[in-house]
């Protein structure tokens, strides 16, 4: 019952986003002052001003971490929309000629997770969802294209599980790399649902949508074990594409139907830069000691500026703006900047900062430690169905898996070291996979479907559908590896 008192601020959130309907900036908001009112008036740990100063401290150097990240990132997702560079990326997938399977194979295991993890804030449906609605059935089209977004919950270069292991005190690595095999049966099971929605039911295809998961899983697990999520989700996207691509013209030109030689389309340009330039100085990070010049200190988190992936981002940036300089001279563009950055930052960095700011008050005052007994006293099994669920409330409340990650992540982190990691990865899977099905993923959907009340209507039941069929997944991929670690 304890527990439960000390979760109102996550009930009240619950509320406010569920039955009110808020906007997720209010209820973090509200959450954070209910906590602040319970602290002082003495529901929990007694009030301390070192231990606001902590709270404040921390809060301030994860939400840097999280806004040099998220900055870069939005400044770069206007640059490739004004170059058109999602445009060309959709005009060039049509051109290919790809089997029906091929094409959805490509999209939602490759293309979508590709620049989705790249850049994340739903950028992949700029392209994908006019590409699906030009090869499919409106309908199936949505479907499709929420389902492909909903597979990738390594979005903005792996930021929320460099986040997440930051608050649960693990590395970023082990816990990306756990996360690849705790959502394994989530990438298996929406891109089967993506290829039956498609109308796909030739064998050959169902087998081949077998090899390249495995493929994804495999690329996901390996780049995110020994190179960082910061590069995981690019490695496993790409490979996927390339694949699927290689395998779908490889039998168009057996049939002799291919149309020629496969070029990349010239104005994606600056996604080709950027993975050069965070592989390039993730390398730069493995064989030098040079992030450790400047680590930014908090009462409990630590973060290093120059190994985060924010630092590719800003040096591609300046690339481009020196480009765009050169060939477009557009300072109608160049001056609106600044106002169309602060239109799409403004909400996403007000809901983050607040999230952060509820969870490090409830760690620092002991609202979470009603949690941890609950979560200690069950079977691992019980333990890692309970996390999935809370993950993927926490995920699907916020819209964001980084959000979600800072409400549960710090009540993991008080555990014991040898469920430590399992639980973690289950909190970083089911958050970030109801995160990307969550309604204001659908909402983007729908404004750029241009669509309807009854279809707005379907594709939130379709999407929570998605959630629920992910958190079932989750929990029973950590089922199956909690005899592993154990």
């Amino acid at each position: 019952m304890l527990a439960l008192f000390h979760l109102s601020p996550v009930l009240l959130v619950t509320a406010m986003l569920v039955v009110l309907r808020r906007p997720p900036v209010h209820a973090a908001m509200a959450g954070t002052v209910l906590v602040m009112v319970l602290w002082f008036a003495g529901a929990a740990d007694a009030w301390r001003l070192g231990s606001m100063l902590a709270a404040a401290q921390d809060t301030a150097v994860l939400f840097a971490s999280t806004a040099f990240v998220i900055v870069p990132g939005l400044v770069f997702v206007i640059f490739i929309e004004r170059m058109g560079v999602n445009l060309a990326l959709s005009q060039w997938v049509r051109s290919l000629g790809l089997g029906r399977g091929d094409q959805v194979v490509f999209i939602v295991l490759g293309l979508a997770p590709l620049l989705e993890a790249m850049t994340g804030f739903g950028v992949s449906l700029i392209a994908t969802v006019p590409l699906l609605l030009s090869l499919f059935e409106r309908r199936v089209a949505l479907r499709i294209a929420l389902t492909g977004m909903a597979i990738m919950p390594w979005g903005t270069l792996g930021l929320a599980s460099v986040i997440g292991a930051s608050l649960v005190h693990l590395d970023a690595s082990a816990l990306a790399s756990t996360s690849a095999l705790t959502s394994a049966p989530v990438f298996l099971a929406l891109s089967a649902t993506a290829l039956f929605l498609a109308g796909v039911r030739n064998m050959r295809e169902w087998l081949a949508l077998g090899a390249f998961w495995l493929l994804f899983a495999g690329v996901l697990y390996g780049a995110s074990r020994w190179l960082g999520p910061e590069v995981a989700g690019v490695a496993a996207g790409l490979v996927t594409a390339a694949a699927v691509l290689a395998a779908g013209l490889w039998r168009l030109h057996r049939n002799d139907s291919g149309s020629g030689a496969v070029q990349w389309p010239r104005q994606a340009w600056p996604y080709l830069v950027l993975i050069v330039c965070i592989v390039g100085l993730k390398v730069l990070w493995t064989t030098t000691s040079w992030p450790d010049h400047w680590v930014v200190q908090g009462a409990q988190v630590t973060w290093k500026p120059l190994a985060s992936p924010g630092l590719a981002l800003v040096l591609v940036l300046i690339w481009l703006r020196f480009y765009t300089r050169n060939t477009q001279r557009d300072t109608a563009h160049e001056a609106n900047l600044p106002a169309a950055l602060l239109a799409r930052a403004k909400r996403p960095l007000l809901t983050i900062f607040f999230f952060l700011a509820m969870s490090q008050m409830m760690v620092k005052a002991g609202f979470l430690a009603g949690l941890m007994q609950l979560l200690a006293g069950l079977s691992p099994t019980a333990a890692t169905s309970l996390v999935a669920v809370f993950g993927a409330l926490s995920g699907y409340m916020t819209g964001s898996n980084v959000g979600g990650n800072a409400i549960f992540m710090p009540a993991i982190a008080m555990l014991p070291e040898s469920s430590r990691l399992l639980l973690a990865a289950v909190q970083n899977s089911a958050a970030g996979h109801a995160a990307l099905g969550s309604l204001s993923v659908v909402m983007l959907i729908l404004g750029l479907a241009k669509t309807h009340a009854k279809e707005e209507g379907e594709l939130v039941r379709f999407g929570f559908m998605l959630v629920c069929l992910n958190t079932a997944l989750v929990a029973l991929g950590a089922a199956w590896l909690s005899g592993w670690f154990g």
